[in-house]
């Protein structure tokens, strides 16, 4: 009987569904190939205009803040207005800031071309997540996810591109070509992404035009226990993830005495594929396990973080490269289990009118902290501070993350806030 309870109570799915997540998956690549390829070309980048690794780093951490200071804002439009549109204008406009990127030609203009990059990017993430959960309303929810963020991971494994051009031809050709690609595949999804129609989302179109108020919606998540707690522990977790990120490339290339392609290469492409089983996984795991405990989509990234802290523990403790390799390939596999499962813990503990808002404000601090990172990952750099030891902290922040989402419980069954299934 509480099979067939189940099944009767499950959202019917869309037409569409399954295409727009796959569509917007093709935009979360370009989304995260546009910012990070410039981690991979920092040898190029510097003999072309000299600079100390603490500027170097706050490249990444100037579009960092800017871009998490913008977020729930960003996302407050796309709980008020049409998401799909802010999904197209914001890809459009971050494609020209690529594009105007390969004009650059001292440091202070690269640092101007990565701010408007963070104003422009900010709009996207919190946008097409909520889209997704608009269409993907019950046990397809965290798979959903899981694949839009493996888009994501394929865009980062895609990033030492950005290294091999910067060798081969120049730096400037991969944000060109790049930004050419994105402006036009704007056009293509300004003629089919749409908003999930009001019957596959009960209640929802009423609910933005009367109810959704930028100052209400922060009121009422930083009333709600569960979402403190979730924003604190997304922003511990980017101390890891934004330090693995920025200077994967060069811990390999000085640890190991590797090539500055070589290195890109070892740091992305053999990373991310694994970032990319790990939010399937992750989702598929989730969407199973919580047909038979209402914590399963808490409970799978909990475990997740309790088997990547150790690995970055071992994988910056060892002198054997393929050691490294392995082992910060399983943190990634299993520190991508929360990935794929932070928008939909989102939508088990905040209002549904403020989902996008709320994911908007979790960047924020997430980008905040994470760009605070980069740039204290560049300064201890230069005061000599090993990167090993400094990957070993952020290692333990991870352990703290594992026991604040532990702590997390979702709303009870039965609340009239969330219009969206679980």
């Amino acid at each position: 009987m509480s099979a067939n309870k189940t099944i009767s109570t499950e959202p019917k799915l869309h037409a569409r569904a399954w295409l727009f997540v796959g569509l917007l998956s093709i935009v979360g690549c370009l989304n995260y190939l546009d910012r990070t390829i410039i981690t991979t070309m920092r040898v190029s980048i510097i003999d072309d205009m000299p600079m100390t690794d603490a500027q170097f780093g706050l490249l990444t951490s100037v579009f960092l803040w800017i871009y998490g200071l913008l977020s729930p804002f960003a996302g407050y439009l796309a709980d008020r207005f049409n998401r799909s549109k802010v999904i197209i204008v914001s890809l459009f406009v971050w494609s020209m800031v690529t594009w105007l990127t390969s004009y650059a030609t001292t440091f202070e203009q690269l640092l101007v071309t990565r701010a408007l990059m963070g104003i422009s990017e900010a709009c996207y993430i919190p946008a097409g997540l909520a889209l997704i959960t608009d269409y993907h309303r019950g046990s397809t929810r965290s798979l959903a996810t899981g694949i839009h963020m493996a888009g994501i991971m394929i865009g980062q494994s895609l990033g030492f591109v950005g290294g091999w051009i910067a060798e081969d031809y120049a730096w400037t050709t991969a944000f060109s070509v790049l930004g050419i690609i994105g402006i036009v595949y704007s056009a293509i999804l300004l003629l089919v992404l749409k908003d999930a129609p009001a019957e596959e989302t009960p209640g929802q179109v009423k609910i933005k035009n009367t109810g959704v108020n930028f100052f209400a919606g922060i009121k009422d998540l930083f009333t709600t226990r569960a979402f403190v707690i979730l924003l604190i522990y997304w922003s511990l977790a980017a101390v890891a993830v934004w330090l693995v990120v920025g200077w994967l490339p060069t811990y390999y290339k000085e640890q190991f005495s590797l090539s500055q392609s070589v290195s890109g290469l070892y740091a992305t492409a053999y990373l991310y594929p694994a970032s990319l089983v790990g939010v399937l996984l992750g989702g598929f795991l989730a969407d199973r396990w919580t047909r038979k405990n209402a914590r399963a989509r808490i409970l799978v990234p909990f475990i997740g973080l309790c088997i990547a802290a150790p690995s970055i523990f071992i994988a910056t403790s060892t002198s054997i490269l393929a050691v490294a390799i392995t082992f910060f390939m399983l943190y990634a596999l299993t520190k991508a289990f929360c990935d794929s499962n932070m928008m939909p813990i989102l939508c088990m503990v905040a209002d549904a009118r403020y989902l996008a808002t709320g994911y908007g404000v979790l960047n924020m601090f997430s980008c905040i902290v994470g760009g605070i990172s980069l740039y204290a990952g560049g300064f201890l750099r230069d005061q000599k501070i090993d990167l090993s030891v400094i990957y070993q902290f952020g290692a333990l922040t991870m352990l703290v993350c594992a026991a604040l989402l532990f702590t997390v419980r979702p709303r009870p069954a039965g609340s009239a806030v969330s219009v969206h299934p679980n």
